[in-house]
């Protein structure tokens, strides 16, 4: 079995943000960072399993802080966990104001990849070398959000669901129940 170091697979790109990025408001839009979101994780797996990869799923996208038009986005990626066909990529997006220098953290996101060969058939990856404590628990982390949505996914099966079960707590919310 092949393993790899992190490093090996680490893709930093950056980029000026341009009006012709930017929503009604003026900020840059948040379809445009995910579409660029998407293409540095594309490139990170793609590298560290050296094969076409697929974007299987993005695990929370929060935008922190807004990115105006004149700043240079920075993303950073690297792939955190590796299944048996899939990997974890971590991302981070920062902004930075030329003119003052200032950087902001704009976004952090997970998107589970999936190694593919010619005939578009799921294949092995390189496993991970971890050799920082920090790369252990980002692995660690990895393993741990895959219990949590395997849990919420059978919490929530049509099947199972009983209604009655969250009348009292929906009752909290903004929403009114007409049965």
């Amino acid at each position: 079995m092949k393993f790899k170091r992190i490093e090996e697979s680490q893709i930093t790109m950056t980029q000026l943000m341009l009006p012709s990025h930017s929503n009604f408001r003026g900020n840059i839009h948040g379809g445009f960072i995910l579409n660029l979101m998407d293409q540095i994780a594309f490139a990170c797996a793609s590298k560290h399993s050296e094969h076409y990869s697929v974007t299987a799923s993005v695990n929370k996208v929060d935008f922190l802080n807004s990115i105006a038009v004149g700043e240079l986005v920075t993303l950073k990626a690297s792939v955190n966990y590796t299944g048996r066909t899939s990997m974890v990529v971590g991302l981070r997006v920062e902004s930075e104001d030329i003119h003052t220098g200032i950087i902001k953290h704009c976004n952090s996101s997970y998107f589970t990849m999936v190694a593919k060969d010619k005939e578009y058939k799921s294949i092995p990856v390189p496993g991970l070398i971890l050799d920082t404590e920090d790369s252990i628990r980002r692995f660690a982390r990895s393993i741990k959000r895959q219990k949590q949505a395997k849990k919420r996914s059978e919490n929530f099966k049509a099947e199972d669901f009983v209604v009655a079960n969250y009348i009292d707590e929906i009752a909290e919310h903004n929403a009114k129940i007409e049965l």
